[in-house]
């Protein structure tokens, strides 16, 4: 099966940044989509980034619009999120996930997604 491994978590001042990636091991399909999901204590899961592998069509929340970046290298077989000018409600547990299937538009639905990575830590201080 799929595996994906996120990495790139940790400590960061308020209006800091950080990059996570997440690499995918395995047989995949050639049409797919990889979303970045985030949980903080106490709040349900919620939609951050995602990104439709073979085009690079991407969707973002209006909370991070603006401030981070969704990308992707094939060559790696691995998706990035870039994220900028950091803020305190970012602190949560970011968790990388692929979607199977030919879409033209990102889904930011955590349920529609297949396979999950085991998430990273990100936390911002002020």
């Amino acid at each position: 099966q799929v595996q994906l491994v996120e990495s790139g978590g940790g400590l960061v001042q308020a209006g800091g940044s950080l990059r996570l990636s997440c690499a995918a091991s395995g047989r995949t399909y050639s049409s797919y989509t990889m979303g970045w999901f985030r949980q903080a204590p106490g709040k349900e899961r919620e939609f951050v980034a995602a990104i439709l592998w073979s085009s690079s069509i991407g969707r973002y929340a209006d909370s991070v619009k603006g401030r981070f970046t969704i990308s992707r290298d094939n060559a790696k077989n691995t998706v990035y999120l870039q994220m900028d000018s950091l803020k305190p409600e970012d602190t949560a547990v970011y968790y990388c996930a692929r979607r199977d299937g030919s879409y033209y538009y990102p889904s930011d639905h955590w349920r529609e997604y297949d396979y999950w990575g085991q998430g990273t830590q990100v936390t911002v201080s002020s």
